[in-house]
């Protein structure tokens, strides 16, 4: 799941370059610096739970709840398995800790940190779809004119699923299945050039 969704995200942003359209910027801005942006919430709650300041992590929690809500729905489309973890699991046992009546603050403070090491890896998986972006792109740019011109066929079908797959990702929750197998036929389609391409160039040499 996680590897089609970057390949997808890759697709989409190697089809805006091919339309002569710069990346989208605004939804490069929201994966990363958003998610970003939350993340101090987590830092001022251990900062607080390390001083055992249970009404300043309170605080400091509530804080991260208000901005997850505004990016969870992302989270939880793109990357499902962690967003159970961080929600379900380690903020459900936070907030339930924070509001006992005796706060075991160092139980606490172990999932916070958990939960902050798990947050990170979330942006690090979404700053590796980012390099995905950046790698596709470039490979595409580079032997796409000796596709077209070798195989018009595959040209075509490649192009025309990077269109479809963009149609599939424009709504708010998308059809993930459906990404996932048009991802799958461009992936087949341009690994499968590539291959024959690679083959006879060394077979030139």
């Amino acid at each position: 799941m996680k590897l089609a969704s970057l390949v997808a995200l890759g697709l989409l942003v190697a089809l805006n370059a091919h339309a002569g359209q710069a990346p989208a910027r605004g939804a490069e801005r929201f994966e990363v610096t958003s998610i970003k942006a939350v993340r101090p919430t987590l830092v001022r709650t251990i900062a607080a739970l390390q001083k055992k300041d249970v009404a300043s992590a309170k605080d400091a929690f509530e804080a991260f709840d208000s901005g997850w809500n505004g990016i969870e729905v992302y989270i939880s489309t793109r990357y499902p398995e962690m967003y159970k973890e961080l929600e379900g699991n380690y903020e459900t046992r936070i907030i339930a800790g924070l509001n006992a009546a005796a706060p075991n603050t160092a139980a606490v403070l172990s999932d916070a940190q958990a939960m902050l090491a798990k947050y990170d890896e979330t942006i690090g998986l979404l700053e590796k779809a980012r390099s995905s972006f950046n790698a596709f792109n470039d490979n595409w740019d580079s032997i796409e004119d000796l596709v077209s011109e070798r195989s018009r066929e595959a040209y075509v079908a490649i192009e025309s699923g990077m269109i479809q797959i963009e149609n599939t990702l424009m709504p708010a929750k998308p059809d993930v299945d459906a990404v996932i197998g048009l991802v799958s036929g461009v992936m087949d389609r341009y690994n499968a050039i590539v291959a024959a391409v690679t083959k006879e160039a060394r077979s030139a040499k």
